[in-house]
């Protein structure tokens, strides 16, 4: 993979842009994201080209606010982030890893931003056109489910300028198996979005000109799910692969009887008999 966008990071200049968010502005300085909700898709873009929409500090407080507002709110069914320019996001601003304090509050502050991702009861949709590479593409991993176009690849390059990406590996070695996340992490090439797709890097690549339908297509099917039951769900998914396979059936049983008497459970049976839609408690 060429590394020719990697020095352009190093030009960072920040103007902070106001977003719409049920008409709140960012309370982060310099947030480069232009963020809307509405009919429960909140939609979060990335808005720093100058710097090849790298995540700076102030990029990962603000993605981490926009991702974990109000995100317990049942009326918020999706959350879709996206990215303006040819690049989704190059990584980490390494103009900002110049000590060891600010390196280390860096870090710490993008892993809460995985762990948000995680954690919020919604799904997290990454819809990428372009590259994905270090920290861009450890964001991409770590989303529930990533969209991307046929032009797009997906890298991570750390050691090519003496930063092994290590952080970066955590969510892609949970994603594409270790063989493939070795490739990656001691090449730095990169993957097509079809290598990417084969691999389980990400969830769907569409046509150039497609991204937006196959967003809609599948924030639609989110839309018709229960709130309550897609949390659920979700909670459980992330704490089950984790676990060892036995232990995972027993909670994983609890867990649907919990989900059985939940009342969307038994909505969602009692429509399926009476063969009608279901009407969602939320």
């Amino acid at each position: 993979m060429s590394l020719k966008f990697i020095p352009a990071i190093f030009k960072s200049h920040f103007k902070c842009s106001s977003f719409k968010l049920s008409h709140r502005k960012c309370s982060s300085m310099h947030c480069n994201l232009e963020i809307t909700e509405q009919n429960g898709i909140r939609r979060i873009v990335m808005n720093d080209p100058k710097t090849r929409n790298s995540l700076s500090k102030n990029m990962i407080l603000a993605l981490t606010e926009a991702v974990t507002k109000d995100n317990t709110n049942t009326n918020l069914r999706c959350i879709v982030i996206s990215a303006k320019g040819p690049v989704f996001s190059a990584g980490h601003n390494l103009k900002e890893l110049h000590s060891d304090k600010s390196c280390r509050c860096v870090f710490q502050d993008c892993s809460k931003l995985m762990m948000a991702l995680v954690e919020t009861p919604v799904p997290v949709i990454a819809a990428v056109d372009g590259i994905a590479a270090a920290g861009g593409c450890q964001l991409i991993a770590q989303c529930d489910i990533t969209i991307c176009t046929k032009r797009s690849t997906f890298s991570t390059p750390g050691a090519s300028v003496g930063i092994f990406c290590s952080t970066p590996g955590i969510p892609l070695a949970r994603s594409v198996g270790r063989k493939t996340a070795a490739y990656m992490l001691f090449t730095g090439y990169s993957l097509t979005a079809e290598e990417a797709y084969n691999v389980g890097l990400v969830s769907r690549v569409t046509e150039n000109d497609g991204l937006e339908n196959e967003v809609n297509h599948i924030t639609s099917a989110i839309l018709e799910k229960s709130h309550a039951v897609i949390s659920l769900g979700k909670k459980f998914f992330y704490e089950q692969v984790e676990m060892d396979l036995r232990s995972a059936y027993e909670k994983g049983g609890k867990v649907m009887l919990e989900n059985l008497v939940h009342k969307d459970g038994a909505e969602g049976i009692k429509s399926f008999v009476e063969k009608r839609k279901p009407i969602w408690s939320c």
